[in-house]
């Protein structure tokens, strides 16, 4: 295989990138040594290199040894430096590429390495021909690019734009052909060539010069962040991935606002050739306690305090519920238009590719669950609500007693009509159920009687119209018979205990009837209409959400084997993307996928629990989960833990 040779036109598998970053940006870099798509100079900006959605116009900037060669690739330690290695007839090279975080873990526009990339080139041994080819396209491959040699640095300026290439040596024979530099470079044994492209006017070549002690600084950081990491009980032996996962969270979290994105990309299809492509480079309400417990699990208290603190401070723009957002840009943006790219081809062609995202828009019950939920994690690490934040979230409370009987789009923003979703209808039940609790635990005013009434109305319509007795189990929406894996979450938000015979019919409808090859697909999509049509993989958090659910059930080695099932499918680096193929294993969806990083997590710590807690000889009982997993469903005075 020659990676360093890609024919015109041609896309690489999705499960061939890394994602590497700095809290700023991430870029994706591919087996090949091509960075395909890296957005400057933050994550949600336009692309500068977006080959990744167009393989002719998006650019790129590709490295690899000329000829036949053999690859294989690693992150250094628990950081986001990504080492390649190139093996060949000639000699071996490796590629070290990452994007530097200063020592303290702060970069800002005035520091040298600001928004950079920097790639290091070291043959290690024999000699090795290297291709260089720094073809930068910016604002979506939008605008029109010309380059300059300026020394030792390569400028490449467009309206609006300006990017700089240093770290070749005075006399390289570098060509400027159109809009791309390109070079062949001769490596001996010991010989090194360190690259360093920068945004927006900065000089890069201070920063190829100095690369080592910036690479030093980066690993360093990241050590640290990686010793900080703490591995729930009883899933010591899937640490690798857990601290992978953690990067993967930390990769997508914006430094200044402690935003987290759902992914560093657009538009990668849910299914090939399909229309299933969105943009998920924004943070989404949903998620909000999902990602919480998931960082807690980790030990990461700060990280979980800064991005439930931003989601509530997003939220709380709006003094009126009624018009809090689904999700919201990285800096809290409320305008998140959504628009296509017409000139760009797509991932192999896969239209439209969408920017922006039109779910702001939608209408989600579910969501007043998530920021209620997640307010109570909060005051669980000691960070309780200050009484504005109090005042504007029993607002919250009592406007989920006006609405919850009202229809909405649900968890998976459908496109087609409004339905009463029974998971929504659940997330009601929590947003009413973490308020009284709230109130109860930390003394706070509020009128829980309400709530307590309103949750128990919530609870009985969900008993009475979301399970339906034909299937055995909760469905996607009242009345309806068609499944849903959200249902899986009813025992984990503690809706109802894991032993209720209604939560076991809903894990075995999912194993029935959404389950193919130790996957889970959401819903089946020919039975629910979703106004967006087309096909799409099964998901990975459903996935491990079908894992969580069976470990709470006590059904161990059946969790063990679902989770392990998934956790086999990350790619070479220890990477999942949003969705599966299971009859290919295709890799699917925007990429790396926080939730599947998230559902991850939770499932190890759920199934590693489940098997400390229980002794061999019990193996085959039911275990109710930890004390969180349950609540009591009357007008009681619950704590915040229980």
């Amino acid at each position: 295989m020659n990676p360093g040779f890609r024919p015109g036109g041609a896309y690489r598998p999705i499960s061939d990138y890394a994602l590497i970053g700095n809290r700023h940006t991430c870029a994706l870099v591919a087996r090949d040594g091509s960075i395909d798509w890296c957005c400057l100079p933050h994550l949600d900006s336009p692309s500068v290199f977006g080959a990744l959605l167009d393989a002719r116009r998006g650019g790129r900037w590709r490295i690899a040894p000329a000829g036949e060669v053999s690859t294989t690739r690693a992150y250094l330690g628990p950081s986001a430096v990504l080492r390649t290695e190139f093996r060949g007839a000639g000699g071996v090279l490796h590629l070290t590429d990452f994007l530097p975080i200063r020592e303290g873990g702060s970069l800002d526009r005035s520091s040298e390495s600001s928004h950079c990339i920097v790639r290091r080139l070291h043959c290690v041994d024999g000699e090795v021909e290297v291709d260089v080819e720094w073809m930068p396209r910016p604002d979506y491959a939008r605008s029109d690019v010309a380059l300059r040699r300026e020394g030792p640095v390569v400028v490449a300026w467009s309206p609006g734009y300006e990017l700089a290439l240093a770290g070749f040596p005075a006399d390289a024979p570098l060509s400027l052909e159109g809009a791309a530099a390109r070079a062949r470079v001769r490596l001996r044994a010991g010989e090194r060539l360190n690259l360093a492209c920068a945004w927006g006017g900065a000089d890069p070549d201070p920063v190829a010069w100095t690369s080592e002690r910036h690479l030093e600084d980066t690993l360093r950081w990241w050590t640290e962040w990686g010793a900080s990491c703490d591995v729930p009980d009883g899933a010591e032996e899937w640490r690798e991935l857990l601290v992978r996962s953690g990067m993967v969270l930390k990769l997508l979290t914006n430094e200044r606002s402690g935003a987290i994105a759902a992914a560093p990309t657009t538009s990668l299809p849910e299914e090939i050739g399909g229309v299933r492509n969105w943009d998920y480079r924004f943070c989404w309400v949903r998620d909000s306690s999902m990602i919480a417990r998931a960082l807690l699990a980790l030990g990461h208290d700060r990280d979980a305090r800064d991005f439930l603190d931003f989601l509530e401070r997003a939220a709380a723009q709006h003094r009126d519920p009624s018009r809090i957002q689904v999700v919201y840009g990285l800096r809290g943006e409320t305008r998140l238009t959504e628009y296509t790219l017409g000139h760009l081809d797509g991932y192999r062609d896969s239209l439209p590719v969408r920017i922006g995202n039109a779910a702001a828009l939608q209408r989600q019950l579910d969501i007043y669950g998530e920021l209620l939920d997640a307010a109570r994690e909060l005051a669980r690490i000691g960070v309780p609500p200050t009484p504005e934040r109090w005042a504007w979230l029993r607002g919250v409370a009592d406007y989920v007693c006006r609405i919850w009987r009202g229809t909405d789009r649900g968890i998976w923003e459908v496109r087609g009509p409004e339905r009463h979703f029974t998971y929504s209808k659940v997330m009601c039940w929590v947003a009413l159920d973490r308020a009284i609790r709230l109130a109860h635990g930390l003394g706070l005013p509020g009128d829980t009687a309400r709530w307590a009434a309103e949750r128990d109305a919530v609870r009985a319509a969900v008993l009475r119209e979301g399970f339906h007795p034909g299937v055995g189990a909760f469905t996607q929406s009242f009345g309806s018979p068609v499944m849903d894996a959200s249902s899986l979450l009813i025992p984990v938000v503690g809706f109802l205990p894991p032993d209720d015979p209604r939560v076991g019919g809903t894990v075995d409808a999912v194993l029935r009837t959404l389950t193919r090859d130790g996957l889970v697909f959401r819903y089946p999509h020919e039975e629910t209409p979703d106004g967006v049509g087309g096909g799409e993989g099964a998901f990975g958090i459903c996935t491990f959400w079908l894992a969580h659910a069976l470990a709470l059930c006590g059904r161990m080695e059946e969790a063990r084997e679902v989770f392990v099932g998934m956790a086999s499918r990350a790619n070479d680096v220890g990477l999942f993307p949003e969705e599966i193929d299971p009859a290919t294993g295709e890799f699917l969806g925007n990429f790396p996928q926080a939730f599947t990083h998230v559902g991850l997590i939770d499932a190890a710590r759920a199934v590693g629990l489940a098997v400390e807690c229980a002794p061999p000889a019990a193996r085959g009982r039911r275990w109710t989960g930890p004390r969180r997993a349950t609540t009591r469903s009357g007008p009681g005075s619950p704590s915040l833990d229980e």
